[in-house]
């Protein structure tokens, strides 16, 4: 594996290899029962085809929800694709004025606990400024961007970040440096110092890039994906995770989906893929966008199950009699 470091080294293979054993906190038989029983449905469904059926019945649920602010005339340079805008009810206000990014809010329930998300599209040259406002005013230490800057010579997002330690990207409000970074197999992960030019207040971002996701379908290494939700998840500490892909709904929706359950699966939580998508569609429209996503959901949570059934057969002692 091929890893290049600036600076200090961020995160170690060892423990990206830890992070991406999903373990339980308690792992008695009676939960070993629970994943199995997990498992074995996850299997049907993929047996008989039901996944398939299932997209496809989320696809027919029409929901009501207002787009107004995104079509706005003064709004719609702000969209990087003309259909994908944010519903009013969940859209991300910024500053006093309530201003418009294309940005959501994702709540999204499981057993009781509640995991917070923006979801937004990738920045462009003249929302880069936006996109940092939004960052600060919600105070999120953590950006997932599931996306290259440039796919198959189309341009996917624009470069949000400074390329050099030495040099700072200069910003309307604040000014944003480089500290550190770290180019992983999978994923580049960049640190950055925001400072406000007003105040000179300070705050650092952790971003995690994935890198290995293809122009056309679902990345071929489940583990190099798993790795990346999972250092992730860990890195967060305050505010609502960011995430974006391009437009902020396919990739994206993938994230948050497999998020949720590896965090559910740790907290041995029972979970449904198939909620928690129509959960995060009420909230903003098309996220996990194609029948390929989200099978690739399904995909990765059963590789984890049953990677973790296997490791701790092994370890389980036997029952006393």
């Amino acid at each position: 594996m091929i890893c290049k470091i600036s600076g200090i080294q961020i995160v170690s293979e060892r423990e990206l290899a830890q992070l991406a054993q999903v373990q339980p906190l308690i792992f008695s038989f009676h939960q070993q029962s629970a994943i199995m029983d997990s498992l074995k449905i996850l299997q049907k469904k993929v047996e008989e085809h039901e996944i398939i059926q299932e997209f496809m019945a989320l696809e027919c649920k029409n929901l009501p929800g207002e787009f107004n602010s995104g079509s706005e005339p003064c709004n719609r340079d702000k969209n990087r694709y003309r259909d994908i805008l944010p519903y009013d009810s969940t859209r991300v206000p910024l500053g006093k004025n309530k201003d418009y990014i294309n940005a959501s809010y994702i709540r999204i329930s499981n057993s009781g606990e509640e995991y917070f998300y923006i979801a937004t599209q990738g920045p462009l040259p003249d929302t880069t400024d936006d996109f940092w406002q939004m960052i600060l005013e919600n105070n999120s230490n953590v950006i997932a961007m599931i996306t290259r800057e440039v796919e198959s010579g189309v341009i996917k997002c624009h470069r949000y970040w400074p390329i050099s330690m030495k040099k700072p990207l200069e910003l309307k409000t604040c000014r944003i440096f480089l500290e550190n970074y770290q180019i992983l197999q999978y994923f580049i992960i960049r640190i950055f110092h925001i400072v406000r030019k007003s105040t000179g207040a300070s705050h650092f971002v952790k971003q995690l890039q994935f890198t290995s996701w293809p122009d056309h379908g679902t990345p071929a290494s489940l583990d190099g994906f798993i790795k990346f939700v999972r250092y992730l998840r860990k890195s967060h500490l305050t505010g609502p995770i960011v995430v974006h892909c391009s437009a902020g709904v396919g990739r994206t929706g993938v994230f948050l989906c497999v998020d949720v359950v590896f965090c559910a699966i740790e907290k041995n939580f029972s979970f449904s893929i198939r909620n928690i998508v129509a959960q995060m569609r009420e909230q903003r429209c098309g996220m996990v966008q194609t029948k390929e996503q989200y099978w690739f959901c399904y995909k990765i949570v059963l590789e984890v199950l049953q990677k973790l059934v296997t490791f701790n057969l092994e370890r389980l002692p036997l029952p006393h009699s």
